[in-house]
């Protein structure tokens, strides 16, 4: 359905300069995919992916002061400044489509439609949270949203996704898997073994790289020889293209490009999405390796600050509406964090009830301090 009720040209002069594509069905690669004409938004879409940002950053917010207050423990790594990429992304599929993450994963959790309560209960370690508790912050899952989880293990999903595509086109499915991961992930040999044989058995996969410009401390222009990671496509005869994801039109209209030609045609698909993280690599991290000139550049250019005054500028958000809508996602952060707070602890009983899928015969269920061959 075309979106003409009200529309904004904010994203147009950033679509000039921000997608850079390669199309490579044969063995000649790397030629510049044509620019679209930029498609209106209507104001309604527009608001609706203002508050999805909105709602991600409020979350993380709160997040990190959980964190800070002893609530969430392990490693916890926060999606703030990448709220325009996750929105995005996750506007572009269906809900019958597979997602898998990394460890960042809060945002898309929250965008492919589980409630904020559930989220934070598992950054809690409650029994209420996706994944009962048992997860934690880096491994969110739920079946029915088809968040196939959050992997801790970088580039740990990126194998499983292509698993996940090679059973959909088994199956005779309709459906595309996402896979998302950091700039660090393409360094490592299972993201090079999962593109090659997604291009040799044509799967539905979309393999979406994150890049936030940084593999923990480590700039990508010095851990990579190419640092346009979305070229890294063309050694797979993989289309490929690199978009600004600090511009949430631009990703959402990337990633439809990339969804429905993996839908359509059952072909892989590289996307890379250019996306600053505002903090550090976690929680912890006080990022002592940037330059205050390149924090007040990245501040300059947070994308939902940017959002609102480009939604301002087109008169489709008033500062009114903007303050009712931050009071409406603030007060919904606090109610997830208060019923993860009233939220029990999982029972010790459940630990291995979500270890396989279906019954194994002889699953070792000991715990540390059981003997060995019974009492």
């Amino acid at each position: 359905m075309a979106e003409t009720v009200q529309s904004v040209d904010r994203a147009a002069p950033a679509r000039s300069r921000r997608a850079r594509g390669a199309k490579a069905p044969g063995p000649k690669t790397g030629a510049a995919a044509p620019e679209a004409a930029p498609p209106a938004a209507d104001a309604g879409t527009l608001v609706g992916y203002y508050r999805q940002m909105l709602l991600i950053r409020r979350f993380e917010e709160r997040a990190a002061r959980a964190y800070t207050e002893a609530k969430i423990g392990g490693y916890c790594h926060l999606n703030l400044g990448e709220e325009a990429t996750v929105v995005g992304l996750m506007a572009a599929l269906r809900p019958t489509d597979y997602l898998f993450t990394n460890y960042r994963e809060h945002g898309y959790a929250l965008a492919k439609g589980i409630g904020a309560e559930r989220v934070m209960a598992e950054l809690y370690g409650r029994s209420t949270g996706v994944s009962k508790g048992w997860g934690g912050s880096m491994h969110l899952f739920d079946a029915e949203a088809r968040l196939l989880g959050g992997y801790g293990i970088v580039g740990g999903q990126v194998p499983l996704a292509a698993g996940a595509a090679l059973a959909v086109s088994y199956k005779g499915g309709d459906e595309v898997v996402m896979c998302q991961m950091g700039d660090g992930t393409t360094a490592i040999g299972a993201f090079h073994e999962s593109l090659n044989i997604a291009a040799l058995w044509n799967l539905p996969v979309v393999f979406v790289v994150i890049n936030n410009g940084l593999g923990m401390g480590t700039t990508v222009e010095n851990s990579a020889a190419e640092p346009e990671l979305y070229r890294r496509g063309a050694a797979y005869r993989t289309e490929s293209l690199r978009v600004d994801g600090t511009d949430v039109l631009a990703v959402r209209d990337a990633a439809r490009t990339a969804v429905e030609r993996a839908r359509a045609e059952s072909r892989p698909y590289l996307l890379e999405t250019v996306s600053p993280r505002l903090k550090g690599h976690s929680v912890v991290d006080p990022a002592r390796y940037r330059s205050k000139e390149e924090k007040e550049a990245l501040k300059a250019a947070d994308p939902l600050a940017r959002m609102a005054l480009d939604l301002a500028d087109a008169g489709i958000l008033s500062a009114d509406d903007r303050d009712r809508l931050d009071a409406e996602v603030t007060a919904e952060i606090d109610a997830a964090a208060a019923f993860a707070d009233e939220s029990p602890v999982p029972e010790v009983s459940t630990l291995f009830d979500y270890t396989y899928a279906t019954p194994v015969p002889g699953e070792l269920r000991r715990l540390p301090a059981d003997p060995v061959f019974g009492s």
